[in-house]
């Protein structure tokens, strides 16, 4: 029978929805108008894969920190949420590039400084004393 705690506790079954999710979610906007373009289809497909990654590890931080109610555990959701949101920028930028920048500041660069504050909320959460 099935039973949504399955699927929390099934960690293959979770990634699955997620990967199918993602996928379907982007299909249309991002990876249909760019698959006869070869590397670059490779390119958006990184930034896709790293998506993907990062919405099911927040899952898994955030299920992690409902349990257990630490601050290292709250600082890693959202240094995964912060990856999510510089994934997020940086497929845009691939796809669309110099479309959406924001003035004299390129998406690129925004992905990078998002990039960089998720090793930084890493490390907070990593060297915190709880």
């Amino acid at each position: 029978m099935f039973r949504p705690q399955n699927v929390i506790e099934r960690k293959s079954t979770l990634f699955s929805i997620v990967v199918i999710g993602v996928v379907a979610i982007l299909a249309v906007p991002v990876i249909m108008p760019h698959i006869l373009h070869g590397f670059h289809l490779v390119h958006i497909f990184l930034h896709i894969a790293g998506i993907t990654l990062a919405v099911f590890i927040t899952i898994l931080a955030t299920l992690a920190y409902s349990k257990l109610k630490t601050k290292r555990l709250l600082l890693s959701t959202f240094a995964f949420a912060t990856f999510i949101a510089a994934e997020s920028v940086l497929v845009i930028d691939a796809t669309w590039p110099t479309l959406y920048d924001l003035g004299d500041i390129s998406l690129l660069e925004v992905g990078h400084l998002l990039t960089f504050s998720t090793l930084g909320l890493l490390a907070l959460g990593v060297f915190r004393n709880d």
